[in-house]
């Protein structure tokens, strides 16, 4: 989720080796400090509240200043922080607690990792 967005959103983490774990579950997908593409894994969250947004801008002043969410499109470039200990193929993993910032002053962050089970990396 991100703390400027106004819906929830699922990570898509990068397909098929070498995000893929061994061990307790052979092919759960692991998700990397560098899984951060804009709309390839981290798709919109609805719409927009960032100040610094310049579609927010640019809807704001069509308003005549009455603030106006636009469409998110995220921002992102930096990997996601803080990496773990743990890497596949030299991309470090990350956990739930990990965010990563989109450029318009937005912190997205795991809600639900929707995993369970703690996966050994390969």
């Amino acid at each position: 989720m991100c703390d400027m967005g106004v819906a929830p959103s699922i990570l898509t983490v990068t397909p098929g080796p070498p995000h893929v774990a061994s061990a307790p579950v052979p092919g759960i997908q692991l998700a990397t400090v560098t899984d951060v593409l804009p709309l390839t894994n981290i798709p919109t969250f609805g719409m927009c509240n960032s100040p610094t947004n310049p579609a927010v801008i640019a809807a704001t002043a069509a308003k005549a200043g009455a603030f106006t969410p636009a469409p998110c499109v995220p921002a992102t470039a930096d990997p996601w922080t803080p990496p773990q200990a743990a890497a596949v193929c030299g991309d470090p993993v990350f956990d739930e607690m990990a965010t990563c910032q989109c450029a318009w002053a937005g912190t997205i962050a795991v809600v639900n990792p929707g995993q369970t089970t703690v996966a050994t990396v390969p």
